[in-house]
């Protein structure tokens, strides 16, 4: 399977990196510190921007308090955090300028994560804080191809969550996703990065896909 774009939006956590023993240790503490019960909230907060799971479920708690301690926690965890396979490679066969990284995560969050694995910052990026609205809401793949200077429509988005998966095309995307199992709505679904190539074609870029065998 082919696809051609001129721009390309990775999600980060559970796309281009495994960060899920260190989201799953900082958010544990969290519930134990606040006395909620982590096995009703971990399993929720995935794909998600920190601040809306705070509120969701703990709207009796300053959320600008507890948002802060929850990031302090993520930043400073990066034991087990990996690129996942395929990652690097396809990343680096990028042409500058023509990808960028739109997560739910927070900017120092996001950061240490791509610094502790080697993939490269991007100049600009969109980070949980920089949108009003999360996942699926369509704002934070819309600001990430307004960061790009490239219409939605011509834009493939990577995405490992449904939730993402909405954003991205409600936004005007074609989405990859990634994931063992067929994500519903996407419009085809990869183990990894290393199912993608991509070819510099001028001023677009070919996509050749391997989807799921069951795909």
């Amino acid at each position: 399977m082919t696809l051609t774009c001129r721009g390309l939006l990775f999600d980060l956590d559970g796309t281009l990196i495994d960060s899920l023993p260190a989201v799953d240790r900082a958010w544990t503490l969290w519930c134990e510190r606040v006395g909620l019960v982590a096995s009703e909230v971990v399993p929720h907060i995935h794909g998600r921007r920190s601040i809306d799971s705070v509120r969701r479920f703990a709207p009796h708690l300053d959320e600008e308090i507890e948002n802060a301690a929850i990031r302090a926690m993520e930043a400073g965890d990066t034991e087990g955090v990996i690129a996942l396979p395929g990652s690097l490679d396809f990343i680096a066969s990028l042409p500058m300028g023509t990808w960028t990284v739109v997560t739910s995560g927070t900017s120092d969050v996001a950061q240490a994560r791509l610094r502790h694995v080697g993939i490269a910052i991007p100049e600009r990026a969109v980070y949980g804080e920089d949108v009003t609205e999360g996942k699926p809401h369509p704002m934070p793949f819309q600001f990430g191809a307004d960061v790009l200077g490239i219409p939605a429509g011509e834009c493939v988005a990577f995405e490992d969550t449904l939730a993402g998966v909405r954003s991205a095309k409600a936004a005007g995307c074609r989405v990859v996703g990634i994931s063992l199992t067929p994500i519903e709505e996407a419009d085809v679904t990869v183990a990894n990065l290393a199912s993608v190539r991509a070819e510099a074609l001028g001023d677009e870029i070919r996509l050749t896909i391997t989807p799921l065998p069951s795909e």
